[in-house]
């Protein structure tokens, strides 16, 4: 088997494992070498930043974003092609492409309490329970442990019946190693364990959502053009500088891709970006438009 097959098999099966239980573990998706890399990287961030104010971010714990512009192996996780394949088998039936909606750094100190259980796509307003809005993916920098705060899961909260469940049942812990993946629904019901150790517990929460919504970071902030040159074309279109057809997130009526080349004219020409279907309606309408005297 190469080695796209064996991605492909491994991310079939985490997939139906995600679908049918709301979450999975995907053990060994990088190299802990990766993992290590990165987090000493960070590690100015995590000292430099204060701690959170507020009962859900929680207030002995440390978050930052813009992680693509403070470190490039972030990008290792952003593209981990295993994980993509998944997002995009869960998302792909309910938008055009998805995108990058978070990529933020989490420290929970010791004394931290258990965050409160929530599901991270009630940040949209929708209806919820014809599709999944979104698919986060956490990538512990240290253990996660029950002990020191691991992200809490509550089994069967997912999807339209565990959504209209009145009560959730005992959560279940997702311990594992630096290195593995923890993949969750946006409609799982979960929250941040309390640390009752006497160290930090660090991770790295990479969320994707559907195109057409707005993402929960800022990503044209976060990486401005200049920033967003440097990355690779998939990268660059997963932080937004792409179209979602028909024509979501346009520049000047132009795919914001434009912004990332040089010499970008002072005046810009609006271009169609239509899906296939749309665009066979337009041109049935403008010929039969045409022969009208």
């Amino acid at each position: 088997m190469n080695v796209h097959s064996s991605f492909d098999a491994i991310a079939l099966r985490k997939t139906e494992d995600l679908l049918r239980d709301g979450w999975c573990i995907v053990p060994n998706a990088l190299p802990p070498t990766i993992i290590r890399a990165l987090e000493a990287d960070l590690e100015a961030d995590f000292v430099a930043t204060p701690f959170c104010r507020g009962h859900f971010y929680g207030e002995r714990t440390k978050r930052f974003g813009s992680l693509l512009r403070r470190s490039a192996r972030s990008a290792a996780l952003v593209l981990n092609p295993t994980i993509l394949t998944m997002v995009e088998s869960v998302l792909g039936a309910a938008c055009d492409r998805i995108q990058l909606n978070v990529a933020q750094a989490i420290e929970i100190h010791p004394g931290e309490a258990q965050q409160f259980p929530h599901r991270d796509h009630d940040m949209w307003q929708g209806e919820k329970g014809g599709h999944e809005y979104l698919v986060n993916v956490i990538w512990p920098l240290t253990p996660f442990r029950r002990e020191n705060g691991a992200t809490l899961i509550y089994p069967g909260s997912h999807g339209p019946a565990g959504m209209a469940r009145a009560d959730l049942v005992e959560p279940v812990a997702a311990e594992c190693e630096p290195g593995s993946a923890i993949c969750f629904l946006g409609s799982t019901a979960h929250g941040a364990g309390a640390n009752r150790t006497d160290m930090p517990r660090r991770g790295i929460v990479i969320g994707y959502c559907l195109g057409w919504l707005k993402p929960y970071e800022n990503q044209w902030l976060a990486y401005p053009p200049p920033i967003a040159r440097t990355f690779p074309r998939k990268l660059a279109e997963l932080v937004g500088y792409v179209q979602h057809r028909p024509n979501l997130g346009n520049y000047e009526g132009q795919c914001p891709s434009i912004l990332l080349g040089d010499g970008i004219p002072a005046r810009i020409g609006a271009i169609d970006a239509l899906r296939p279907d749309q665009t066979a309606m337009l041109a049935d309408f403008a010929a039969g438009r045409r022969t009208e005297p």
